[in-house]
């Protein structure tokens, strides 16, 4: 895995990924989404959507873990903070060869910077909420949400996926 590629391609999937419009229809249906997707391939994952504040869907699949709920509350926080995707945010902190606590003092304990939170953003209003999945190797997370979000915003994934490791 190349990290700068991959901090490249992350960019452009945040900059394509954006909703006209957000509300708990969205939310539910982004999470009712992943849902779906998660049973059909029999993964064992957390799924979260939320607005800052405000959880709106929440779904814990059969073989999943409170670590899991714990690593989308952490992976979730870092969206908030930096209005960018859990997984740049590690990557940029392993690029850099430090961790968050050292550079900007954020508590292991709150924030996660691994892959799997990307930000929800609407057209005019910017970052306003994450979608989060815990339960697979982080890349994977991350591609999962990445996938559902090009479904329900009629984006290419083939175009906007991340290259193979």
């Amino acid at each position: 895995m190349d990290i700068a590629h991959d901090l490249q391609s992350i960019a452009a999937q945040e900059q394509a990924l954006v909703f006209p419009h957000f509300d708990a229809g969205r939310a539910w249906a982004l999470g009712s989404h992943l849902h779906e997707l998660a049973l059909a391939r029999t993964l064992a994952v957390a799924i979260d959507v939320r607005t800052f504040g405000q959880p709106l869907f929440f779904s814990a699949l059969d073989g999943t873990t409170p670590d899991n709920v714990d690593w989308v509350r952490r992976k979730s926080r870092v969206v908030e903070h930096f209005r960018h995707s859990s997984y740049a945010i590690g990557l940029r902190m392993q690029q850099a060869g430090t961790t968050l606590a050292e550079k900007h003092g954020l508590p292991v304990a709150d924030f996660a910077p691994h892959g799997g939170a990307f930000p929800l953003a609407v057209a005019g209003a910017g970052v306003i909420g994450s979608v989060t999945v815990s339960g697979l190797p982080q890349r994977s997370d991350h591609e999962l949400v990445v996938e559902a979000l090009c479904a329900l915003l009629g984006a290419d994934y083939a175009q906007l996926a991340l290259a193979r490791a």
